[in-house]
Order: C-alpha cells, then sequence, then structure tokens
C-alpha cells in the first residue's frame, strides 16, 4: 500500500506574511493517511511519523517550496501482523527504503486559498512526478498562538505498481487488493 502523498506540501501557498517565511509540520496535529479496495471491503492506514519544510513566498508564490519525508516504519493499518508484512522486503523493503519522500519543484497559486504543488515523490527507490492539490482550511495570525496554517491535501490515487511494490505473482493473483491507493492528508504547519 502506498503512503499518501506528501501533503506537506501544501503550505507553501500560506498567504500571511510578506516575503519568505519557514513552517514546520507539526506531525501532532497533521495526517497522513491512506486506503486501497480489497474484495469487498477497504484496508485505511495511516503515517503515524514524516516531518516536513515548508518555505512559503507571500509576494512570490512561485519562488515557494516544500520538503516531506514519510517514515515507512511508522505504518499502521490496526493489524500489526499486516503492518509487519508491509514492512518486509516482499513489499515495501522498510530497511533498504526507509521513507518516502516528497521536493516541490513548483508551485501554482490558483487563488487566495488554494493551489497545485508540483515535485517529485520517492518510493520505494522509484521517483515520478506528482501534484498535490492544496486548500487552505485555516490561519491563525500568530498575535495570541503561533502563526499555523492548516491545509487539505489531495492528489490522484497512486498506482502501487509503478512504485515496485507488488507481493510476487502467486499472492497477487489472490490478493484482491487494487492497485489504486488514495490518501486522505490534512496538514498544519507552525511558522519558525
Amino acid at each position: 500500500m502506498k503512503a499518501p502523498r506528501c501533503l506537506v506540501v501544501l503550505m507553501v501557498l500560506v498567504p500571511l506574511a510578506a516575503s519568505a517565511e519557514t513552517y514546520k509540520i507539526d506531525s501532532s496535529r497533521s495526517r497522513i493517511a491512506f486506503s486501497v479496495h480489497q474484495f469487498l471491503s477497504s484496508v485505511h492506514g495511516e503515517f503515524r511519523r514524516f516531518s516536513g519544510t515548508i518555505e512559503v513566498n507571500r509576494e512570490h508564490p512561485e519562488q515557494s517550496s516544500v520538503i516531506t519525508r514519510i517514515s515507512i516504519a511508522s505504518i499502521d493499518t490496526h493489524i500489526r501482523k499486516r503492518d509487519q508484512h508491509l514492512l518486509s522486503s516482499e513489499f515495501f523493503d522498510a530497511a533498504k527504503f526507509p521513507e518516502i519522500t516528497f521536493k516541490s519543484r513548483s508551485v501554482k497559486r490558483n487563488d487566495e486559498n488554494s493551489g497545485d504543488i508540483i515535485g517529485d515523490f520517492t518510493m520505494h527507490g522509484v521517483t515520478r512526478p506528482m501534484t498535490l492539490h492544496v486548500r487552505l482550511a485555516t490561519v491563525v495570525s500568530g498575535d495570541v498562538l503561533p502563526a499555523t496554517t492548516r491545509w487539505i491535501v489531495t492528489t490522484d490515487p497512486i498506482n502501487r505498481k509503478d512504485f515496485g511494490l507488488t507481493f510476487g505473482s502467486a499472492t497477487e493473483s489472490i490478493s484482491g487488493i487494487s492497485n489504486e491507493v488514495a490518501s486522505a492528508i490534512e496538514i498544519e504547519a507552525v511558522r519558525k
């Protein structure tokens, strides 16, 4: 199962102060979740450890940038045995490929509260282009509490086979697991 695309990139469009500002993703208040169809239902999970830095340039949003990292070992599908299998060399091979990363290449602001972040998504040793569609959900100005933004991130489903994530031909044929993995991402970032 694929990690939801590093949603962290969404914060690149923060409409706060002029010039460049640095935001750090608050993983305790953010969520990177995923789901994949299997037989008659879906398997849901999330990654519990991730980090990211967002450089926001309000005057020139196209100069903003995002780098995010997700720890594969933090996968949680609520069934420990399944998580251990996913971490093994038969699927994620977490010992060899411990992280999923997203690094932005360009940012396009669509309107005051939304935009697209185009970047490189790397998982299981394979890098592919990815576009994150981000929408600003909440802004805290920083007068009383730390300056914080909350973003909703969406992407097209990821095809796990594009990243070499398969179970082997025998297991693949009977697993009933879809190739497409959907993500649900909410990111909260605090200005540093």
